[in-house]
C-alpha cells in the first residue's frame, strides 16, 4: 500500500526488508515492483518507508516506522551508532553480517563476472569484532555536530569543540566522540585527554569553513608489538602552544613510542604531501608477522586489521602453492608485505607499486628482514608492467595481484593474458571490480578457489581471494 506525499516522495507501508545490498544498504520491494534501498533497516524488519530519491529501477528511502523487528537484530554497542556512520551493521548479528558478505561476493562473481565457481569456502570471520583497527584518524572542530534534541533545547550547549569523526556526507561537521569501539587502548584515553587539555588551555580547534584555528587532526597507530604512534596536525605554527600540547602528550602517555607532528596550512588535511616532523621517540613503529618485522612510518599503508591481515596473507600464500623454485610477481605490492611473506617459499619475488614511498619502505623492510630474493620497482602499473619488463625480469610462474578498489587497468589484464602464468592469486577489497577482471581472464583461466575474508566487522566491506589456474 502507498500514498503520495508529493511528486518525488512516497510512503510505502508494511514493506518486508528481504536482503542486504551493496554499500551496506538493505533491500525491500515496493508495490510497483521496484527495489527500495534503505540505510536504517535489517533484513527481516517490516517497516514503513519514506522515499527521498526515485530512479528508473529503484527508490532510496528511510524506514520511518517499524511494525516488526528482525530476529537478526542485536543492540549496537556504540552510543553513536546511526550518527557516526562508521559501523553501519552494528545492529545486525555478526553471523548474519558474514552471511550477507559472502552472498555479495558470490553474487558479484556470478552476475557481473558470469564465472563458473567452485564450491566457495565459507567466509573467514574475525576473532575480534571490536577494537580491531590499528589506525584511526580524528578531526578537531570548533563547532561540533549537534543532535536535533540539542538544537531544539533551551539548555546551555556547553563545550562546542569536538575531536572525532566526520558526519557522513558532511565535510565540515564533526561528531565528538567519547568512546570508539574500533581501536584498542590507549586510543580513547589519548583522544579524550588531548581534547580536555586543549579546551582547558585555550588551544583553538579548527574551523573548516573559515580555515581558522590551530588543531586540525590527530592520527593514532597501534601495533601488535605494543608500539604506539601519535601524529598531531596543526593548521599553523605556534611554537609555544604546539610544544605545550606535545609535552603534555609525552608526559601523560609515556608508552607512546613515536610522537610526530605536521604543520599544514593548505585547503585539505591530507599529510602525504607534507613534511612530518619527529618530536619524541622514533619516526616509525613496527608490526610483526610470523617473525617478519614491518617498519611503518606516518605515511605508510598497512592493512588496518593486523590479525586478519595475517589470515589473509596465509590464504594468499596457500593459494599460490609455492614449492621453492617459482618466480613470483606481486603486483600492487604496496609496502611489500605479501611479497616478503611468500618469499621464503619462492625462488624470487618481483614487487611492483606506483607509490615511491611505499617502495622505499618495502626495500627497507626486506633489508630489515634479511630477505635477499625480492626486488621492488616503482611506476604506474599499466606502463611498467610491459613486455620489456618481462624480458628483463623473467616469465613469472605465479602472479599475485592486490589492486585498489577500482581493480586492474585493462592493459594490466591484457598483459596477464599475454604472459600466461600458471597461476594468478587475485586479492580484492571490491568483489565487483574483481568480477569484472575475472570475466576478462575467463577464456584462459578457470577459478578454482574462492575465499572471502572479513577484515572489517560491523561494516559491509569484505575482502576476497581467488585462485585462477590456467585452463
Amino acid at each position: 500500500m502507498s500514498r503520495r506525499r508529493n511528486s518525488k516522495r512516497k510512503i510505502f507501508e508494511h514493506l518486508e526488508v528481504i536482503d542486504a545490498g551493496a554499500k551496506g544498504k538493505t533491500v525491500a520491494k515496493a508495490p510497483d515492483g521496484k527495489i527500495v534501498f534503505l540505510p536504517n533497516a535489517v533484513p527481516g524488519d517490516v517497516v514503513d518507508v519514506q522515499t527521498f530519491k526515485k530512479r528508473k529501477a529503484y527508490y532510496e528511502g528511510n524506514a520511518i516506522k517499524f511494525h516488526k523487528r528482525s530476529d537478526k537484530r542485536v543492540n549496537p554497542q556504540c552510543d553513536y551508532f546511526g550518527t557516526c556512520g562508521g559501523c553501519k551493521w552494528q545492529d545486525m548479528g555478526y553471523e548474519h553480517q558474514l552471511f550477507y558478505k559472502q552472498k555479495e561476493v558470490v553474487n558479484n562473481l556470478t552476475r557481473i563476472g558470469h564465472i563458473d565457481l567452485p564450491e566457495v569456502t565459507p567466509i573467514l570471520g574475525a576473532k575480534n569484532q571490536y577494537f580491531y583497527r590499528n589506525k584511526m584518524e580524528f578531526s578537531f572542530s570548533d563547532s561540533r555536530w549537534l543532535t536535533q534534541d540539542e538544537i531544539k533545547s533551551d539548555d546551555d550547549l556547553g563545550d562546542r569543540n569536538a575531536l572525532g569523526f566526520h558526519i557522513p556526507g558532511m565535510w565540515d561537521k564533526i561528531l565528538d566522540i567519547d568512546k570508539c569501539h574500533l581501536q584498542r587502548e590507549p586510543s580513547n584515553a589519548i583522544r579524550n585527554a588531548v581534547k580536555q587539555f586543549a579546551v582547558e588551555n585555550g588551544l583553538e580547534f579548527f574551523n573548516t569553513r573559515n580555515q581558522t584555528g590551530l588543531l586540525r587532526t590527530m592520527m593514532i597507530r597501534t601495533s601488535s608489538t605494543g608500539d604506539v604512534m601519535v601524529l598531531v596536525q596543526f593548521f599553523k605554527e605556534d611554537t609555544k602552544k604546539r610544544e605545550l600540547l606535545l609535552d603534555f602528550i609525552t608526559e601523560k602517555f609515556p608508552e607512546i613510542t613515536s610522537l610526530q607532528y605536521v604543520i599544514n596550512g593548505k585547503g585539505n588535511d591530507t599529510i602525504y604531501d607534507q613534511k612530518v616532523i619527529l618530536y619524541k621517540g622514533q619516526d616509525h613503529i613496527f608490526e610483526d608477522m610470523e617473525g617478519l618485522k614491518f617498519k611503518i612510518n606516518a605515511k605508510s599503508f598497512y592493512q588496518t586489521n593486523s590479525e586478519q591481515a595475517y589470515e589473509l596473507y596465509k590464504i594468499t600464500r596457500d593459494f599460490a602453492g609455492l614449492k621453492g623454485d617459482e618466480l613470483v610477481y606481486d603486483l600492487y605490492t604496496g609496502t611489500g608485505t605479501i611479497a616478503q611473506f611468500v618469499a621464503k617459499q619462492a625462488k624470487k619475488v618481483i614487487g611492483v607499486e606506483s607509490v615511491p614511498d611505499a617502495i622505499t619502505a618495502a626495500k627497507e623492510n626486506a633489508q630489515l628482514n634479511n630477505i635477499n630474493n625480492v626486488e621492488f620497482f616503482v611506476g604506474d602499473m599499466k606502463q611498467v608492467f610491459n613486455d620489456d619488463f618481462i624480458l628483463q625480469h623473467g616469465q613469472p610462474d605465479v602472479v599475485i595481484t592486490d589492486p585498489p578498489r577500482d581493480g586492474m587497468h585493462k592493459d594490466v589484464v591484457a598483459q596477464l593474458l599475454n604472459i600466461a602464468a600458471k597461476k594468478i592469486v587475485y586479492v580484492s577489497c571490491n568483489s565487483a571490480t574483481q568480477a569484472r577482471d575475472l570475466a576478462l581472464l575467463d577464456d584462459m583461466y578457470s577459478v578454482t578457489k574462492v575465499q572471502p575474508v572479513d577484515m572489517f566487522p560491523q561494516t559491509f566491506h569484505v575482502e576476497n581471494v581467488v585462485l585462477l589456474e590456467k585452463r
